[in-house]
């Protein structure tokens, strides 16, 4: 019984075995079954393309003819004798199916090989029975056969989620974009695993001739088992060799996203603000060792009298000064040196004014020959508004990077551009026939944009006229597919639409729903933007009308993410050719223009709302803001003339008003000033230096300044001075200039060679500025003491012999002449000095200047850099409503540019992988650190992938694709849209020909690539994207300058402007570095068209402090030598005027004034001005004679003051004032603003500041003068004046 049982053990056992050997070869058999096989009759979806015939029985042996191509597409399906479910045929048919794909997801190997997976299985694969279902035929009357119509395509979701996460990240460099954006049917960030194999096998995308059903399951169902054949990650090398996908193309693969460094945290102390803290203590430490040191010399005065010479000195003891004997004892060498050296300059002076009032006839003609002669010049002057010469010089680093750009790929294209908006306020829906309703924004209401759509029109039938020839917008727009294809590039959401409302008005719907309308184009065309068929009803293709795609970003504003629907504004540019040297085709461009601007301007609509700008835009307004705000400046000057012509006169009666009035003399000094203007411009035109904006505008307001001044000065010293016995006029205005001359010596030269200095700068605002300044200064200066000198001397005669101003030769009786004091004098000598200097009122006005000093110290280093280009713009341009919209609705950034110069090797393996971006190129080549950049934009403001023509072109190439084909006869190139047996494959398809092409093969072909335009059967044609981004050399022989381009982030402002560059050019500083090319001079380079305008502001800060700082050296060093060495005098005064400027930076601040090139232009003139604030003073402090020091201020500032605040003060304020009427934003902001400010802040430090810390601190008394003083005097009436 044991036995029997276990025999019927074995027996059950084996029964299994066999049971389950048959089953398997049972389910073998069954699997061995196909679907389809060969080629039927053609479709009725797509007539070109053919169903495939219904076949089930077992797999066919493929014929030779087929095999190659078995082993090209299908590796994994060559085994054995090679039975499949496919003929010879419909491997040709899948081979010419998948050459849009394999250009685009190939770059990743893994991508590629998991998508050719799906489709040789549905193909091929002798498994098909497994997850194919054949679910609809029909008949085939002609060779009696059935076609398979239909069917359901079983795939695992493992498998589909693996194909999809390869190649998600695969990029198409051409476009900027995802690769599944071209071949989903929708942006990238919408497509997912299924409804992406949903698309490729859904009859309306136009490339499908039947359908196909996919269903996804992990398990088997219906009796099908879902395909779930072996997939490689993007990570993971392929068995045939082929290596990972770069990270460009695989996210996985680049590790950890890149982390931008972190931001610098605010320098704070107790979490305040460091400089406020800062200078708050540093201000209060101040206060109290000032407050201890008055204290203590108020103490010590009470037990003793001071000496004269001490560190604080307020005594009104007077030393004794007429004591020659004991003075002379105490002279030291440097005082007797100063003093000779004042002796000289007055003995200098004085002769030349005795000589000028002698000979006035022979002094003024000859001035005006040598201005006549210098004016001649302004014949050939030249005024420079392009603004790339205003704010770039010609030696910068991005001016000699746009030159090179521009020599080697042509200059930037120009840009007209529209944005368009409306009043209506009411959105609407798109019932859905799938989903939910969809709203959209009223601008895109089909009634409005029929009406854009006709105003687009319009400017494209625009017809300017230059030479007697008609522009039109064809005649000089950017085609990118000429000759093939000559429309124009019109970026448009009326693109989408073919710019044709024929197409706008279709519209497919039944009386229940609308199937498809321009909401659904809409939709899909900025989901897919280079579809060429919208697989509806109409097959309306996506592609523009130029033959490239238009992006939605480009055309579409006011949006979140990628609601298109809901965007407010319309963006149509229309790109037009740029000209370097072709003065006659930029003559054409700037002709259509103008037509452009003058019909935008007439141009009404209720319904729409527009903006626009042109290329030329900026220039003409800027043009048109000066002619405009020359009234303004015009009536500025004509109250400062006026002002000077009146104040100059020192009237004694009423009876005497027309006698003692100096009119004529005020209009001469004025005419002295313009003169020195119009010579300095003469000059430097005949030297070709072109003037600028800026110099006209602000070099009269500073000569005024520093010419008005010394005129007051000289003027009001002659009218106070009493003439000595037995002196004569020209001896008298000779000894008056010998000491006034000086003073004027020092100011002007201080300014002259402070300028000079400031044009070393690299800014050509700043550099022209100060050329301009520092000539006309020194040329009015010379004027002023030679030609001003006689005509005073011309009208003190007239006014001793009681002739008439003006009407000269009408002469007055007789009568006494009384002279009196000035009111402006009187005031400043009895009441405005003795109460600036009072004991109690010096303190207080000591704490006041060093407070406001502190507290602008603490925000110098928060005043905004950079220029708002609205404020370049007059009030009522139509470019500020542009560049409203511009900032509002603006979605994507200005265009950037990676070029490598010339004499990088592409032709080698080494030399493409520190390039490329793809398969086996380096982790840190040129493209792969843009990308890494890319993906950390808010930092890096760059926004995508470069395009790479070298990427590009690899993928072009392959044997696999059909795009490299040439003429086997001749050798020419042939496009794979020709149908023509004769064209054969570049390279072969053997390992070597897989390869990527060096040498003088790579050479070969790439003049085919860049001149094959895109189309269906090869997206990858070079022409369109890359014609101008390679230039080849040596007869084709070789690779010279090339560019991969990728765009900005959105840039608002001009911190992000200044970000941008900085932060591309260490970008490409680090491509340079990894690529060898740092000390090379075929390194990499970023452009933009906005760095030559935004460099300066890279370095601003750095170049204001060098400005400032040589101007303040070169007052110092002046000063010192021109008061005979005195240095101590020559640091109070650069103390007071560095005070100035540091007070500028804080009034900067308080009113919003950034820092710019125009704004360090009113600095460094400040400096200029506030010489004539300080430098008189202090020379009239340095040669008194007085006491103590609060005398010699007080004496100072009595004489001096009253002369600059009437010269300087009273002259320009009213001036100033009609300023804030310019209609110039510019004008208001760096002119009224500045300029206001750079004359309160010099009026109150050299009026009330100086004054007082030259009370406290300034140089002791020249004993050597006072005794030539006393000597020279002795005997005299002016003995009683100076003693008493």
């Amino acid at each position: 019984m044991p036995l029997s049982r276990r025999s019927l053990g074995f027996g059950l056992l084996a029964l299994q075995i066999i049971l389950i050997i048959f089953l398997s070869q049972t389910r073998r058999a069954q699997a061995q079954h196909c679907i389809w096989y060969g080629e039927c009759s053609n479709s009725t979806i797509l007539p070109e393309k053919k169903y495939n015939c219904n076949y089930t029985g077992p797999p066919k042996p493929l014929p030779k003819d087929g095999q190659g191509l078995l082993q090209e597409l299908c590796p994994g399906l060559v085994y054995g004798n090679q039975s499949v479910c496919c003929d010879t045929q419909q491997l040709k048919t899948l081979h010419s199916n998948i050459q849009l794909p394999l250009q685009y997801l190939s770059r990743c190997p893994a991508c590629f090989f998991n998508f050719m997976t799906l489709f040789c299985e549905l193909t091929c694969s002798p498994h098909q029975s497994q997850f194919l279902n054949a679910t609809e035929f029909s008949s085939d009357p002609v060779d009696n056969r059935t076609n398979v119509v239909k069917l359901s395509y079983y795939i695992s979701n493992m498998f589909a989620n693996a194909m999809y996460n390869a190649c998600k990240d695969v990029e198409a460099p051409s476009s900027n974009v995802k690769a599944l954006s071209l071949l989903c049917g929708r942006d990238a960030s919408q497509c997912n695993p299924t409804n992406w194999i949903q698309y490729m096998f859904d009859i309306k995308n136009g490339q499908v001739p039947f359908a196909i059903d996919p269903v996804f399951e992990d398990d088997p169902v219906s009796g099908m088992t879902p395909m779930g054949n072996h997939t490689f990650d993007c990570t993971e090398p392929l068995d045939d060799g082929s290596g990972p996908c770069s990270c460009q193309d695989c996210s996985k693969a680049c590790g950890p996203k890149p982390v931008p460094p972190p931001t610098p945290p605010p320098w704070t102390i107790l979490g305040l603000d460091a400089m406020n803290i800062i200078m708050w203590s540093s201000y209060m430490a101040f206060l109290f060792v000032f407050i201890t040191a008055l204290l203590g010399a108020w103490c010590c005065r009470k037990r003793t009298i001071t000496s004269e010479y001490g560190p604080i000195q307020d005594s009104n003891q007077p030393h004794s000064l007429n004591d020659s004997v004991k003075l002379s004892s105490q002279v030291t060498c440097c005082e007797s040196l100063r003093e000779n050296f004042a002796n000289a300059l007055h003995y200098v002076f004085s002769l030349w004014g005795s000589f000028c009032v002698r000979q006035p006839l022979l002094v003024i003609m000859l001035s005006m020959v040598l201005v006549a002669a210098c004016s001649t010049g302004l014949m050939h002057m030249r005024v420079t508004t392009n603004p790339v010469d205003l704010w770039s010089a010609p030696h910068s680093e991005a001016r000699q990077e746009k030159d090179y750009f521009d020599q080697h790929f042509g200059p930037f294209f120009r840009t007209e551009q529209l944005i368009i908006t409306t009043p209506w306020t009411e959105w609407f829906k798109l019932v859905s026939t799938t989903g939910p309703d969809i709203l959209f924004a009223p601008i895109l209401n089909i009634s409005l944009l029929q009406q854009v759509l006709d105003l687009q029109t319009d400017i494209e039938n625009l017809e300017a006229e230059y030479k007697g020839q008609k522009v039109t917008l064809k005649d000089i727009c950017v085609s990118p597919l000429a000759p093939y294809n000559n429309n124009c590039t019109i970026l448009s959401v009326l693109n989408y639409f073919q710019n044709s409302h024929e197409v706008l008005n279709h519209t497919f719907a039944d009386e229940f729903f609308i199937y498809a309308d321009y909401h659904t184009h809409f939709l899909y065309c900025v989901s897919s933007p280079v579809a060429l068929d919208d697989m509806g009803h109409f097959h309306d293709p996506c592609m523009g009308t130029f033959g490239g795609p238009v992006f939605p970003w480009l055309v579409l504003g006011g949006y979140e993410g990628t609601a298109y629907n809901n965007a407010t504004a319309l963006v149509i540019t229309f790109p037009v050719n740029n000209y370097l040297n072709d003065t006659d085709k930029l003559g054409k461009v700037l002709a259509w223009e103008k037509e452009f601007i003058s019909f935008m301007k007439n141009y009404s609509n209720p319904n729409l709302t527009i903006s626009f700008s042109s290329e030329r835009s900026i220039e003409d307004e800027i043009d048109r803001e000066s002619n405009s705000d020359v009234g303004t400046i015009i009536i500025s000057y004509v109250i400062m003339f006026v002002y000077v012509s009146m104040a100059l006169g020192n009237i004694h009666s009423f009876r005497r008003l027309l006698v003692d009035s100096k009119i004529s003399l005020g209009i001469a000094g004025i005419l002295i000033v313009l003169s020195s203007v119009a010579c300095s411009l003469g000059i430097y035109s005949y030297a070709g230096v072109p003037l600028t904006l800026i110099v006209i505008e602000v070099i009269p307001f500073l000569v005024l300044a520093v010419g008005v001044d010394n005129i007051f000065i000289m003027v009001q010293a002659v009218q106070r001075d009493e003439r000595m016995q037995h002196e004569e006029l020209h001896q008298q205005i000779g000894r008056v200039l010998g000491d006034v001359a000086p003073s004027m010596l020092l100011s002007s030269i201080s300014e002259t060679v402070a300028f000079f200095l400031g044009s070393l700068s690299h800014m050509p605002a700043v550099k022209t500025f100060s050329f301009f300044a520092a000539l006309a200064i020194l040329i009015d200066f010379l004027l002023q003491i030679s030609c001003f000198v006689s005509l005073l001397g011309l009208d003190m005669k007239r006014q001793e012999r009681n002739r008439l101003d003006i009407l000269c030769c009408i002469k007055l009786p007789e009568g006494q002449q009384e002279k009196t004091e000035g009111l402006l004098f009187r005031f400043f000598k009895k009441v405005f000095a003795p109460f600036v200097l009072k004991e109690w009122v010096r303190p207080l006005v000591v704490a006041l200047f060093v407070g406001m000093l502190s507290f602008s110290i603490a925000v110098t280093d928060k005043v905004e850099i950079g220029l708002d280009q609205r404020l370049s713009m007059p009030d009522d341009s139509y470019v500020l409503d542009y560049f409203g919209n511009l900032t509002e609705y603006l979605h994507t950034g200005p265009p950037v540019y990676f070029v490598v110069r010339e004499g990088h090797d592409y032709r080698t393996s080494y030399g493409q992988n520190q390039v490329c971006g793809g398969v086996g190129c380096n982790n840190d080549s040129l493209v792969q650190q843009v990308y890494t950049a890319s993906l950390m934009s808010d930092y890096s403001k760059i926004s995508t992938t470069p395009s790479s023509w070298l990427d590009d072109y690899f993928d072009w190439v392959k044997p696999q694709s059909t795009c490299c084909r040439y003429y086997n006869a001749t050798g020419a190139f042939c496009n794979a849209s020709v149908v023509d047996p004769s064209c054969v494959r570049c390279r072969p398809m053997t390992p070597s020909g897989k390869q990527r092409p060096n040498g003088t093969e790579f050479m070969k072909f790439l003049p085919m690539f860049l001149s094959d335009n895109p189309n269906i059967k090869c997206g990858k044609g070079g022409h369109a994207a890359y014609s101008t981004a390679v230039v080849l050399k040596d007869n084709n022989t070789n690779v010279g300058a090339t560019y991969f381009m990728s765009y900005h982030t959105i840039l608002k402002t001009s911190s992000d402007f200044i970000d941008a560059i900085k932060i591309a050019r260490e970008l490409a500083y680090n491509i340079s570095v990894s690529m060898g090319l740092e000390n090379k001079t075929h390194f990499v380079f970023p452009y933009s068209v906005f760095y030559v305008f935004y460099e300066q502001y890279l370095s601003i800060a750095h170049d204001t402090a060098l400005n400032l700082s040589m101007c303040l050296v070169a007052i110092f060093v002046v000063t010192t030598v021109l008061l005979g060495f005195e240095l101590w005098s020559a640091v109070l005064v650069s103390l007071t005027i560095a005070m100035i400027v540091v007070n500028m930076f804080g009034v900067m601040w308080l009113w919003g004034i950034s820092l710019n090139a125009i704004s360090l232009v009113n600095l460094v003139m400040s400096c200029g001005i506030s010489v004539e604030f300080c430098s008189h003073i202090v020379r009239a402090f340095s040669i008194s004679t007085k006491s103590t020091r609060v005398e010699r201020a007080e004496e100072a500032l009595a004489h001096m003051g009253s002369s600059v605040f009437s010269g300087i003060m009273l002259t320009k304020f009213g001036g100033i004032l009609i300023l804030a009427l310019s209609k110039s934003q510019i004008f208001q902001v760096f002119y009224f603003r500045m300029y206001l400010a750079i004359v309160l802040l010099g009026a109150t430090h050299g009026l009330i500041f100086l004054p007082v810390l030259l009370s406290y601190a300034g140089p002791s008394v020249n004993k050597a003068k006072v005794m030539t003083t006393r000597s020279r005097f002795s005997g005299t009436e002016r003995e009683r004046l100076l003693n008493d």
